[in-house]
């Protein structure tokens, strides 16, 4: 498993759960610890006691009633895998006497598995369908540490910060849409501490990478669908077009290069698609049809800082604008200065933050950009489109 194990293959699971007994209890009191917490534990901690939760007691859990727990499962993306993970993951625990455990991107636990007395103790710790475990619920768990961290997280015994949930282990891997890269949910595998086995991580990031993959996989199937749908329309366009679905995935393209995915189209909005100029998304079976307002013509672009930040588009003559943030026009701009050789994410975060620390905030900044400017903005690397021209007016 690489990086995030909770413990090194051969650890005396006994004494080192006494050794983060005394660390948990010398950092919760204010004295200096034998030995430092892991990094991903101290941060967790730091988190919560800024919360004010009380380690001492359990914190409060606030399970939903079932009818709303039904109602997540139905618009969670994760119900059309929750058989798969099942298959994978439900028999072993049974035979290992851990739980299974898949909640949605809120850290609410929808769907929890596994052998029966385990599931009695989980029952008592709160640990239930409905049950909300993010960290500032119930305090540094893997799976609300997961979702605060964006990364897989494995704790073992008192790196927990409830002392109520020291008996336990719990590896946790958030699961991302392989369509939108939105965070859909975290699957995590718990179970008695002395019970970890150093082959439980493995267990979850296959468990992740199968639920990932199922979901690319049905969204190719919808693809196939859709231009199955659309073909006798687009048999009588003509000049160049694409395809796309709701979430901006080009489906087929006619008389352009197109990259595999666009901005989501919208029906009240023009989109700007290098090589192609202005389009008007037009509503077509379940997807959308694209296709220029006129002949193609070099898209120009003008980003005005003089007050609250406007971005000008034009191409042949028709004019487009959008207002955007002030971080959506710094990161337009340091794109922009970045020229053809582009910015990695992490040029990108020393950019915006200073250090390369925030490469998952500098990823979201950009998705929220490209929702409002469309590829006027690529990806791998970040940098403006090809036959994207942009001015910057500022200030002075």
């Amino acid at each position: 498993m690489a990086g995030w194990s909770a413990v090194s293959p051969g650890t005396d699971l006994s004494r080192h759960a006494r050794v983060l007994t005394r660390v948990h209890d010398a950092v919760i009191g204010g004295s200096p610890p034998p030995v430092a917490p892991r990094r991903v534990v101290q941060r967790s901690w730091s988190r919560v006691l800024g919360m004010g939760l009380d380690p001492g007691r359990p914190n409060a859990r606030d399970p939903l009633p079932l009818d709303a727990v039904e109602a997540r499962r139905r618009r969670s993306a994760l119900s059309l895998v929750v058989d798969e993970l099942r298959q994978v993951l439900v028999s072993v625990a049974d035979a290992s006497h851990f739980l299974v455990v898949v909640t949605d991107a809120d850290g609410v636990v929808l769907w929890r598995e596994g052998a029966a007395a385990t599931r009695l103790r989980a029952d008592r710790l709160g640990f239930a369908e409905g049950a909300t475990w993010t960290e500032a619920a119930v305090g540094t768990n893997a799976i609300g540490t997961a979702l605060a961290e964006a990364a897989p997280v494995q704790l073992f015994s008192a790196e927990h910060f409830e002392q109520a949930q020291h008996p336990w282990y719990c590896s946790a891997a958030p699961i991302h849409s392989p369509v939108t890269g939105e965070l859909l949910g975290v699957v995590d595998v718990s179970g008695p501490a002395l019970t970890l086995h150093p082959a439980i991580g493995a267990l979850v990031e296959t468990s992740v990478r199968l639920a990932e993959s199922r979901l690319a996989r049905r969204h190719e199937q919808r693809l196939e669908r859709l231009r199955r749908s659309a073909d006798p329309v687009l048999a009588g366009v003509r000049g160049p077009s694409l395809l796309l679905d709701d979430d901006g995935w080009v489906a087929s393209a006619s008389g352009v290069c197109a990259p595999a995915r666009l901005a989501a189209p919208r029906p009240d909005r023009v989109m700007a698609v290098a090589g192609l100029g202005l389009c008007t998304p037009e509503r077509l079976a379940e997807g959308w049809l694209v296709r220029p307002h006129g002949p193609r013509a070099p898209l120009t672009a003008e980003l005005d800082l003089a007050g609250s930040p406007v971005l000008r588009v034009s191409a042949g003559g028709q004019p487009w604008s959008a207002a955007l943030t002030r971080r959506q026009a710094q990161v337009l701009v340091l794109v922009s200065a970045a020229g053809r050789a582009g910015l990695s994410a992490g040029a990108l975060s020393r950019g915006l933050f200073g250090d390369e620390q925030h490469v998952v905030s500098a990823r979201a900044e950009v998705s929220r950009l490209r929702r409002v400017v469309g590829d006027l903005v690529g990806t791998a690397p970040y940098r403006l489109a090809d036959g994207v021209a942009l001015t910057v007016l500022r200030p002075d």
